[in-house]
């Protein structure tokens, strides 16, 4: 398996086999928290498959269909996983707590909860531990919000997210068995799926923004921007850079249009050989620019 998607697979063998669990638990002892926790474990476990079936479509050659190639295809399904969270995830556990609050019911024998919630929090906390530390090979000494933000590559966020959402998740079914089983108060299992359900949605609406940006296409930053406009400069037949827009057609492919503005002294050849140039200097240092469109003008003073 690829390096880069280690924290994916150990959370889909993480989820699957959790899941699995949760659910035997949750109807043996009648708990809705244990069964909303199934229900975020399979959710997950489906959001690790789609992630991975979009990295893999992402990476299919450009065609007469989609001659930039198909890159998008990961930030469209990282949408998708983000609904699935929304919808399957948290409304499923809203609605699970809500009937559970109105309508209590006393739990059975709660031992298999507290042996699932211990075994789901060595699973999922070391499913965290992966991701965390291969999220923070690429954060480049930035806090971990501002590297969330500034990421191209919604897998390594949405794993991030699922897995610390999990582990929040799991401490919060614990506290409220416990105390709904040492109170005598079996409501407490509803709020305990409430609030589960509550986490998810609001992880599912950062995730989707996060997603939806880079769907929209997001741009190169500003810093990589200027360097670009400092390397068309540095070209002799270049006399300003008038235009630099992008469009991140994958976390590793960027599509850069220029318009430049040249000077007016020069015939067609020369013109063609400087558009030579700037487009060598800039993917030889940004080798993430893949598709590079550039739109000559005449400078006239």
């Amino acid at each position: 398996m690829a390096k880069s998607n280690l924290s994916i697979y150990s959370a889909l063998v993480a989820n699957l086999v959790i899941a699995v669990t949760k659910f035997v638990a949750g109807i043996f002892s009648n708990s809705s928290a244990m069964i909303a926790e199934g229900v975020h474990s399979l959710a997950d476990t489906i959001n690790q498959l789609l992630i991975l079936f979009g990295i893999r479509q992402s990476k299919k050659p450009p065609d007469a269909l989609r001659p930039f190639g198909y890159g998008k295809e990961l930030y469209f399904w990282s949408f998708i996983v983000s609904i699935i969270i929304f919808g399957l995830g948290g409304g499923v556990s809203v609605y699970q707590g809500y009937e559970h609050i109105i309508h209590p019911k006393m739990s059975g024998d709660i031992t298999w909860n507290y042996l699932v919630l211990a075994i789901s929090f060595v699973f999922e906390g070391s499913s965290l531990i992966i991701a965390a530390k291969e999220f923070n090979k690429v954060r480049k000494g930035e806090s971990w919000w501002r590297a969330i933000v500034k990421s191209k590559d919604p897998s390594a966020f949405l794993v991030l997210f699922e897995d610390g959402a999990a582990v929040l998740g799991l401490i919060i079914v614990a506290i409220c068995l416990y105390a709904g089983h040492q109170l005598n108060l079996p409501y407490l299992d509803g709020v305990a799926s409430l609030l589960v359900g509550i986490l998810l949605v609001g992880v599912s609406l950062i995730l989707a923004r996060e997603s939806r940006s880079l769907l929209m296409g997001e741009g190169i930053a500003s810093s990589t921007r200027q360097r670009i406009s400092t390397l068309i400069q540095q070209d002799p037949a270049v006399e300003k850079t008038v235009h630099i827009l992008s469009t991140y057609q994958s976390p590793e492919e960027v599509l850069l249009m220029l318009i430049v503005a040249f000077k007016a002294d020069l015939d067609t050849a020369e013109i063609n050989d400087s558009i030579v140039r700037i487009r060598a200097a800039i993917k030889k240092e940004f080798s993430f620019v893949r598709f590079i469109i550039i739109q000559p003008e005449l400078f006239e003073k």
